[in-house]
């Protein structure tokens, strides 16, 4: 697992704590509502709405929120238009940076990442410069309390998977995109529990971050990024080692 995705594993059990409740509901309603837009009102034939309203329950986003924000999206209700685009950058120590966002404004959400990146000691790239060090995956967490590698394995054999990775208290299992449900619904057959499912972007290689200095500076690009209400997701290539995750965790 790259540093950031440890990172975010880190964030994600605190934030059940203490979670930025709104911040997190603006981004699913807004994921949804354009998910909704492309591909219609029914999750039950739009993936990507289905994956979206799945986060919503995760967080215990009310039914109504969530209705709302498809309507929108479908255009049975008035709402704002929002335009998706993904800004490639690199902070320091050369580390790439996708930046998935959702925008109703792109002149203005342009100029504040530029300024986040700056402001961190990162600069933005051209069109092109970063997308082709990542892959998408489909990647399910299951912990290590919920299931053992060898049940984990005959499900992800079963289901599609194309690697199973042990990331200390969890698996991690890797798949093809077009196989993600599929291999989540083998999981809750089985009657294993998924700590986090989502398709996301995997770096093909990672650039190694072991000075806490400058591991804390990508964190915090992170963090700023990431607090951005139009950002919905970042995606970066480096890895930190646990040690030096958690004692960063430790102090934030």
């Amino acid at each position: 697992m790259s540093g950031h995705s440890k990172w975010a594993q880190i964030k994600h059990k605190k934030a059940k704590v203490d979670a930025q409740r709104g911040r997190l509901f603006t981004k699913v309603i807004r994921e949804i509502t354009v998910a909704a837009r492309f591909g219609g009102g029914d999750p039950e034939h739009n993936p990507r709405l289905r994956l979206a309203v799945d986060k919503a329950k995760e967080i215990n986003m009310p039914w109504d929120n969530i209705e709302r924000a498809i309507k929108r999206g479908t255009g049975e209700l008035e709402g704002v238009e929002y335009v998706e685009t993904i800004f490639e950058g690199f902070g320091p120590e050369g580390v790439a940076f996708l930046v998935k966002v959702l925008t109703d404004n792109k002149n203005r959400t342009t100029g504040e990442v530029r300024h986040i990146f700056t402001k961190h000691g990162g600069h933005l790239g051209a069109p092109g410069s970063v997308v082709w060090q990542f892959e998408e995956k489909g990647i399910i967490y299951v912990d290590k309390d919920k299931a053992n590698e060898d049940q984990v394995l005959e499900v992800a054999l079963d289901g599609g998977a194309e690697d199973v990775k042990d990331e200390g208290d969890s698996f991690a299992v890797y798949c093809q995109p077009k196989d993600f449900e599929q291999l989540k619904k083998a999981f809750q057959e089985k009657g294993i529990e998924i700590s986090e499912a989502d398709i996301t972007m995997v770096p093909q290689s990672s650039v190694r971050i072991e000075d806490e200095r400058t591991a804390e500076k990508i964190l915090k690009l992170v963090d700023a990024l990431e607090e951005n209400d139009d950002v919905q997701k970042v995606f970066a290539n480096f890895d930190i080692p646990d040690g030096v995750l958690q004692s960063i965790a430790s102090r934030s």
